[in-house]
């Protein structure tokens, strides 16, 4: 018996000997296909002639297709990914990738980020601060990078950056608390390393991830100056302008009469108690003389222009504002135009 190498799905060809027998599905071979020869008789055995026997098993068929079946049986090749471009792909030793494109490698931002060392923006803020070396020299923003070479980060990189920080500013008038508005610039532009106060002695230096996010925690109007708070802990906004917020501000305020009428008496009792904004009843608020021409303002709470239109209602004009204290921390000699950082021993 002889069997053809067909595939699994279909019939197995058996062929005995003997005359062929009629195949009945013979109509079922396409036009123009090649006839099945018949096969040749097998020899009989030594000493007789083999039986003729009636053929059992499938009759043969003629396969529907003219290709040979190893090469229909035959697995398809399979082809190789290309792969993505990068030094540890590329299939050439390392100076020839030098020599045929100097400007091949990976961006440093995206090694590092790959390797889990920070987000691909921090890497950024790292390199702009001088805390990644290649090779020994200061990264560049955008630089690539080849697999030989050497890649070193500043501990400062992680021990200042994952910190979150606040930072105090005397805001000069001119400066708003806020987003840019009306061509005046936020008070967070001040915050350079060329302006931070010389004796703040807290050990961290000034790098761009502190300026991300970097937030007013309450305003001070843009003709005022003092104390502002730029944070970026959430939890200190919070507590300092939250609606719950009980911290006390302190103010000087510096009035003169509004009008010809002299100052009525009972001006301090109604600043501490008793006016309302826009239909709104001001907290309780502390109001004393200072001198015969400023006065001390605490208040716990921060309406817009709250202290001005004040003292309009009592018949008062401010001609100058300054903040001097947040809670326990307090202005000091910080300078105009300086900031500091809100130091490890000091809360709100």
């Amino acid at each position: 018996m002889v069997q053809s190498h067909m595939s699994e799905d279909r019939p197995k060809l058996s062929v005995k000997t003997g005359a062929p027998a009629r195949d009945p599905r013979r109509r079922s071979v396409r036009p123009g296909a090649p006839r099945v020869p018949a096969a040749k008789t097998a020899a009989a055995p030594e000493g007789g002639h083999a039986p003729a026997k009636r053929p059992t098993g499938p009759k043969p068929t003629t396969p529907p297709s003219r290709e040979r079946p190893a090469e229909r049986d035959a697995a398809p090749r399979k082809t190789a990914r290309p792969q993505p471009p990068g030094p540890r792909l590329q299939p050439v030793a390392p100076r020839r990738a030098e020599a045929a494109a100097p400007a091949e490698g990976l961006r440093l931002s995206k090694i590092l980020a790959d390797q889990g060392q920070a987000s691909r923006r921090e890497v950024d803020d790292w390199i702009a601060a001088g805390w990644v070396r290649v090779d020994g020299e200061m990264a560049v923003l955008g630089q690539r990078v080849l697999p030989h070479q050497r890649i070193d980060i500043d501990a400062a990189a992680r021990t200042q950056q994952a910190k979150q920080v606040t930072i105090l500013l005397n805001k000069p008038i001119g400066y708003v608390s806020g987003q840019a508005e009306d061509g005046h610039e936020p008070a967070v532009v001040l915050v350079t390393a060329d302006n931070r106060w010389p004796q703040d002695r807290l050990p961290l230096q000034l790098h761009p991830g502190h300026l991300r996010g970097l937030a007013p925690a309450g305003r001070l109007d843009i003709d005022s100056t003092g104390l502002l708070v730029l944070t970026q802990d959430g939890r200190i906004a919070k507590h300092l302008i939250g609606e719950d917020s009980k911290v006390e501000k302190e103010y000087l305020v510096r009035v003169e009469p509004a009008g010809p009428e002299p100052v009525a008496e009972d001006v301090l009792q109604r600043l501490s108690h008793g006016l309302e904004l826009d239909g709104v009843a001001l907290k309780p608020a502390k109001v004393s003389w200072q001198n015969e021409d400023q006065l001390r303002f605490v208040l716990r709470e921060g309406r817009k222009r709250q202290i001005r239109r004040m003292c309009e209602l009592v018949g008062l004009k401010v001609v100058g504002l300054r903040r001097v204290r947040i809670g326990s921390v307090v202005l000091g000699q910080l300078p105009v135009g300086q900031w500091r950082y809100l130091g490890e021993h000091e809360r709100f």
